[in-house]
């Protein structure tokens, strides 16, 4: 019997599923899943946060990238070595440690009742990543794609699987290749998965047959 506590097997397991049912063009419209928007209000954590560098992950950062979905908490990643800094912020401005982190990192709740999860790594990526993000229309730094992409396949929970599918099958032949790229040298085992998520965001939109 597989593992399904090791996310490479989640992950497997969720693309068989889908290649077996996915159809040309099934689901939403080509209008809806090419719509990129920032509706819904994000907490302003540049407030609260005003020294420590990092980066807007999880469900939020995915807005920039695929149609926006509902998510009740706002993640963000920093460098190991500077949690600490970022915790005294957070404790200085009236926020409430609630809990740690399976994956590494801890959970808060912020003065107006937003729960923001930190999560912390050291992996040789991370430190490009939270130096070089995209900005939101609100003025948030987001993780750039690649990076995006590779800490779903690294989590392949069902809900990135979904979220991996839409963005992928969003992205333009450049971002693919650099996409490509960095989980070719960070996630080696993922290459052939990302190929079939690709081939899923494409089918969805209709631009396979």
């Amino acid at each position: 019997m597989q593992n399904l506590r090791l996310p490479e097997q989640r992950r497997k397991i969720y693309i068989e599923i889908a290649l077996r049912r996915c159809r040309p063009g099934s689901g939403s419209t080509l209008e809806f899943l090419s719509k990129k928007t920032w509706n819904t209000p994000v907490t302003n954590i540049k407030a609260i946060i005003k020294q420590t560098l990092f980066v807007v992950v999880g469900g939020i950062a995915t807005r920039l990238y695929m149609p926006e979905r509902m998510t009740d908490d706002i993640d963000i990643l920093v460098l190991t070595d500077d949690a600490e800094n970022l915790y005294q912020e957070l404790v200085a401005t009236g926020s409430i440690k609630v809990g740690e982190l399976s994956i590494g990192g801890s959970s808060w709740q912020l003065p107006d009742g937003s729960i923001l999860d930190v999560l912390e790594s050291q992996q040789p990526w991370v430190r490009e990543a939270i130096a070089n993000p995209n900005i939101a229309p609100d003025n948030l730094p987001i993780i750039r794609l690649h990076y995006l992409i590779l800490m779903k396949l690294q989590a392949s929970r069902g809900i990135d699987i979904g979220d991996l599918t839409r963005m992928l099958g969003g992205a333009d032949e450049t971002a693919l290749e650099l996409v490509r790229k960095i989980v070719k040298t960070y996630l080696p085992d993922a290459v052939e998965d990302l190929e079939s998520l690709i081939v899923l965001g494409k089918l969805e939109r209709g631009e396979l047959r």
